[in-house]
C-alpha cells in the first residue's frame, strides 16, 4: 500500500476485507511475535473503522425514522 492509500479513509467493505485478512493471518500463525503484534493493532484499528461506519448507518436509518416527512 502506498504512503498516499494509507492516509485515505477505508470504505466499511475495503475495512471488513482487509479485518478478514488480518484475521486470517492471525489465526494460520506462522508470524513473529512483532508481526502478530502488528496485525493485532491493525485488526483493532480496522474493527474501530467499520464499527464507525456502522454506527454512522444506524444514526442515518434512526433519523430518517424519526422524520414525519413523506
Amino acid at each position: 500500500m502506498t504512503d498516499e492509500k494509507k492516509d485515505e479513509p477505508l470504505s466499511y467493505e475495503q475495512a471488513r476485507a482487509e479485518l478478514a485478512s488480518v484475521v486470517e493471518r492471525l489465526e494460520t500463525g506462522g508470524t513473529t511475535l512483532e508481526e502478530s503484534l502488528a496485525l493485532w493493532e491493525r485488526g483493532e484499528k480496522l474493527a474501530d473503522t467499520c464499527q464507525r461506519w456502522l454506527d454512522g448507518a444506524r444514526a442515518r436509518i434512526d433519523a430518517v425514522r424519526q422524520d414525519p416527512t413523506p
